[in-house]
């Protein structure tokens, strides 16, 4: 029996049916952060009294830093989301980049956006 060099077209549309549904979710929780990061909620320390303003300056710049490294890290998670809908379209997802195997299903699943399998992952850290 000859080894399988990539993904059926159904098993193909089950990954990219994943790659959607945590795409969806992802850009939610990213506009979520752009709406903290701009205020758009409204739930900032303006319409307190100056003493609480002074107060909670500190802890709104130190938020606002957190939600601003958050947003940057969710919007390259949605990159490397729409990186694998492509290799989707072009038949090479689940293909590791280092030894050309398939990286198995159960990976994918769990690390959809995955290009490289577990051993060839684990010799890249050292």
């Amino acid at each position: 029996m000859t080894e399988k060099t990539r993904y059926s077209d159904a098993e193909l549309e089950e990954f990219k049916q994943i790659i959607l549904e945590k795409l969806m979710l992802a850009e939610k929780d990213y506009e979520g952060l752009k709406a903290c990061l701009t205020n758009m909620d409204g739930n900032d320390t303006s319409d307190t009294s100056p003493t609480f303003k002074v107060l909670e300056e500190g802890a709104t710049t130190m938020t606002k830093e957190e939600a601003g490294r958050l947003a940057q890290r969710q919007m390259k998670f949605i990159q490397h989301l729409q990186a694998a809908l492509i290799r989707i379209e072009n038949k090479t997802y689940g293909i590791c980049r280092e030894t050309g195997k398939l990286i198995p299903k159960e990976r994918l699943r769990a690390v959809p956006h995955a290009t490289l399998c577990i051993d060839a992952k684990n010799q890249g850290v050292k």
